[in-house]
């Protein structure tokens, strides 16, 4: 429960799309995290591309913004709560299958040559999804590498065998 005027994070989901004028359910699931459980809505609507956006950019900032409020009290503190996953008719969850089939596919690459693979910069979300794929892997092995010049947010994953 939130304590952003005592309204959970899917009650608080629900007052901003009514307010943006769609019609839709949101369906609430927990998934395993690093730490805990990770909550997920996913919005069924008759019109998922108008809430989904160019590349999923609307989706991101709905997600965004549902987060910023979750993570601050009624004296607008803020305080860390576990991320909400914020989905549309499963399309980010497609999106994880197929970035994930396609990190598989390097994966099968270094297997076969032995070579290191350095996948290219991305968020703290999708190497971690990488880094949980294949922490049971009995050839393969990941890591986190800072990239030069970045600012120590911006990393990479190297894919590598045990």
């Amino acid at each position: 429960m939130s304590s952003h005027e005592g309204q959970s994070p899917k009650e608080l989901l629900e007052l901003l799309l009514g307010h943006l004028g769609f019609v839709f359910e949101v369906e609430e699931s927990h998934e395993p995290a690093d730490r805990g459980e990770r909550l997920r809505l996913n919005i069924r609507t008759r019109d998922p591309g108008r809430l989904i956006g160019r590349d999923g950019r609307t989706l991101d900032e709905v997600e965004y913004l549902l987060n910023r409020l979750i993570d601050r009290d009624e004296e607008g503190d803020v305080h860390q709560t576990p991320r909400i996953i914020v989905d549309v008719e499963g399309y980010r969850r497609k999106e994880q299958d197929d970035f994930l089939a396609t990190i598989r596919q390097k994966a099968d690459r270094v297997r076969e040559t032995g070579k290191p693979e350095t996948l290219p910069p991305m968020n703290a979300y999708e190497r971690w999804m990488i880094h949980q794929a294949f922490q049971e892997d009995p050839e393969v092995t990941t890591k986190s590498v800072a990239v030069e010049g970045g600012n120590g947010k911006l990393k990479t994953v190297v894919l590598q065998v045990r």
